[in-house]
């Protein structure tokens, strides 16, 4: 039946850490998939079939957050040893490590340009630092407890942030000065990034909840509340139509973002989803988790529209009612609660194209280049 292509299947399962995968992401040219973990080590795996992995060791305590560069040509990890590290992803595993924040770095993200970096941290503040002159910048203060996640702008002229203090900060980085604060949140705010074009953020919050904003109005315009524990991580689309999300609920959602629908669960780790990410062209998206692995799917219903995702599923399942145009062109917020009739996925059979990945050790020892 041609409607099943049109499901997210799952392609590869990656086995190496040794505890839980708190973050993902791909390398710009899909051949690489760089994880972090409770394990304190940065793992990239790579895509082609039966290569092998590269493990770095160097950080003293759990990975929070890794991204590669725009060019692909480093990975930068934060850690909760109060530094962030810059490595090259291959065989020589080459870092050079920051001593970024005096408590837990909580977040690192490369700025679009590959010419700045933007951390988060346990002692409040949000800190801008150079990589080609691997140095501090500029830091941001006005968050009042731990901030989880800072994220910059597609043109760089904002920085977007959130943290425990329940509050999400948007930043004008010519200024320095907060410009914006929505603070409508019943627990800490766990995750905030821009959409492709900028236009809009989206955050989540320990509550479960997905908000997004408009920035051209400073108006929530969708909030879905479709995970029954904590959201902790979310990745737009490219095409900005699709959102996932991966909870301590055990699943992964895929939101319609246009027609304002949770359309497919996910149920392919055992315990929290921490992490999930979208490829940089979409067509692959990865998530991982307390169950030590990472998962890695394809999209393929990104291919058709919602409407006919919904017609070729209608001999299965009854469709969602008709969408509400005010999800499209919203005028005020409208909240999403979980709808039974999203697509349940849970592959009911073994991985069997995936066969464990050979891993090649990096010694410590390469990885003591240190910036004062």
């Amino acid at each position: 039946m041609m409607y099943l292509q049109e499901d997210p299947t799952l392609e590869r399962h990656f086995k190496g850490h040794k505890n839980a995968i708190t973050c993902t992401d791909f390398s710009p040219n899909l051949k690489q998939l760089a994880s972090g973990s409770v394990d304190k080590t940065l793992m990239i795996w790579n895509l082609t079939p039966k290569a092998r992995a590269f493990r770095f060791d160097g950080h003293q305590d759990v990975i929070t957050g890794v991204q590669f560069s725009p060019s692909g040509s480093l990975v930068a990890t934060s850690s909760k040893d109060r530094t962030v590290r810059l490595w090259t992803p291959s065989m020589k595993g080459e870092s050079t490590v920051f001593k970024a924040h005096t408590a837990a770095v909580r977040s690192v993200a490369f700025s679009h340009d590959g010419h700045k970096l933007v951390t988060a941290s346990d002692d409040k503040s949000v800190k801008v630092w150079s990589v080609h002159r691997q140095s501090f910048v500029y830091s941001l203060n006005q968050h009042t407890n731990w901030v989880r996640c800072a994220r910059f702008s597609p043109d760089g002229r904002l920085i977007a942030s959130c943290g425990d203090d329940r509050m999400v900060r948007l930043w004008d980085t010519s200024t320095k000065h907060c410009i914006n604060c929505f603070t409508d949140y019943g627990g800490s705010a766990t995750h905030v990034d821009f959409n492709s074009n900028g236009t809009c953020i989206a955050s989540s919050g320990a509550d479960g909840s997905l908000k997004i904003w408009d920035l051209r109005t400073n108006k929530l315009i969708q909030h879905y509340q479709v995970h029954s524990s904590g959201v902790n991580s979310f990745s737009f689309h490219p095409s900005n139509n699709y959102l996932i999300s991966g909870s301590s609920d055990s699943t992964v959602k895929i939101l319609d973002i246009l027609e304002g629908r949770l359309i497919y669960t996910l149920h392919g780790h055992k315990g929290a989803v921490i992490t999930v990410a979208f490829s940089r062209s979409g067509d692959l998206f990865a998530s991982g988790g307390a169950d030590c692995q990472v998962l890695l799917w394809r999209t393929n219903f990104d291919r058709k529209s919602y409407r006919d995702v919904l017609h070729q599923h209608s001999l299965r399942y009854t469709p969602d009612p008709p969408p509400h145009l005010s999800d499209i062109h919203p005028r005020t917020p409208h909240l999403h609660q979980q709808q039974s009739t999203a697509i349940q996925i849970s592959p009911s059979v073994a991985d069997t194209r995936s066969t464990d990945t050979r891993v090649i050790e990096l010694d410590r020892a390469l990885h003591n280049n240190k910036v004062s």
